[in-house]
């Protein structure tokens, strides 16, 4: 099979779909790659090892797609590349389609198999191909929302970990899945105090275990969630419905009993975000401010870290690309369902059905 991995095109997204190790899983077993001039330069994967794995070197993302037939990204394609977009290819990543009617709209128009990262998922609901990428969003999102605290990027001027005489950040992280628990991790490590909010007991009760006396666990209610907000000096957003939009669960209002200069990071803003005043910002400008709140919603956070993104993504992909490519899509597909939950459009129909509810009226 001949694999494509072009150059990332997204602002600030310097992560790669396969390792130059990666590409020598494939090489060695026949297949041709074809990576784009360039495409791991920001993790520090120059050309030449590409090439000294198999891989073949081609000039520009033209080429690569158009010769491809199995299309390996990170990101979702932009619209820059959907004349790229053909029935007879097969493309891999992550698509967060629930938050991008005009993507999923261009997907069935072109009958291209699509298959998400994201919706892969195993027996016991867990999310292979999500998780690793939550974990560092998780750890990355406090860092930012460190970052977006100081008094020169509009914040309250609160160092996290507290200092003699002053008291440590108050920290809110709604959801207790990968990244909320990472969040909690590293805002504790930072010493900061850290109340988590989720829907589920048995989640709360796992955390409460893992961080002890660290970490405040609550229900996740209006009310609570409207006391947690004023008086947080830092709000960590990490809801995930898997397929599905996030649950926009802080309202305009709600800002107006935060305390000036507290900061929102938004990791849901993937999926649309959870506050209705969250919008996608980027690594090159990743705050403004509503209501007198810092609202942090980089939606590609893991590219801050490309390097360690890259080889912790590709470690669980490359077990699914090697079966797509040696047993064939259909096979593939038919001999692993988890795979299968994967795929979200094909031959023009949708396949995922959580995306119903984005274009009902679409096949």
């Amino acid at each position: 099979m001949i694999l494509g991995v072009p150059r990332e095109i997204k602002e600030g997204e310097l992560r790669v779909a396969l390792t130059p190790d990666g590409v020598l899983d494939f090489t060695d077993r026949g297949h041709t790659v074809l990576v784009e001039k360039g495409a791991g330069v920001g993790c520090h994967f120059p050309d030449g090892d590409y090439e000294k794995a198999g891989g073949r070197i081609v000039g520009t993302a033209e080429e690569v797609w158009e010769s491809a037939q199995l299309l390996l990204k990170v990101k979702e394609p932009l619209p820059e590349e959907y004349a790229f977009f053909r029935e007879e290819l097969t493309l891999f990543t992550f698509l967060h389609l629930a938050a991008d009617p005009r993507l999923l709209e261009e997907l069935l128009a072109t009958g291209i198999t699509a298959i998400a990262y994201e919706t892969v998922r195993l027996e016991n609901g867990f999310l292979p191909l999500l998780s690793p990428m939550s974990e560092v969003a998780g750890c990355i999102s406090v860092q930012k929302g460190a970052d977006c605290l100081e008094a020169q990027k509009g914040g309250r001027g609160v160092l996290l970990p507290g200092i003699s005489g002053a008291p440590p950040a108050r920290v809110t992280v709604i959801g207790g899945g990968i990244v909320g628990s990472n969040a909690c991790r590293v805002a504790t490590g930072m010493g900061a105090q850290v109340t988590v909010l989720d829907l589920s007991i048995a989640r709360l009760e796992h955390l409460r275990e893992v961080f002890g006396e660290r970490v405040v666990t609550l229900f996740n209610n209006e009310g609570v969630l409207q006391e947690c907000l004023a008086e947080s000096d830092m709000v960590i957003g990490a809801v995930l419905l898997p397929g599905k939009q996030a649950p926009r669960i802080i309202k305009r209002s709600m800002l107006d009993n935060m305390q000036a200069g507290s900061v929102l990071v938004d990791v849901s803003i993937d999926q649309g975000g959870l506050a209705e005043t969250s919008r996608p910002t980027t690594h090159r400008d990743p705050s403004y401010v509503v209501s007198r709140v810092v609202h942090c919603c980089i939606a590609n956070l893991p590219a801050a870290v490309p390097r360690s993104a890259t080889q912790a993504l590709t470690s669980c992909t490359i077990p699914y690309i090697l079966s797509l490519a040696d047993k064939g899509v259909d096979k593939a597909m038919e001999e692993d369902p988890s795979l299968c939950e994967g795929m979200n459009t094909c031959d023009g129909k949708i396949t995922h059905p959580a995306l119903e509810e984005i274009l009902p009226e679409k096949p």
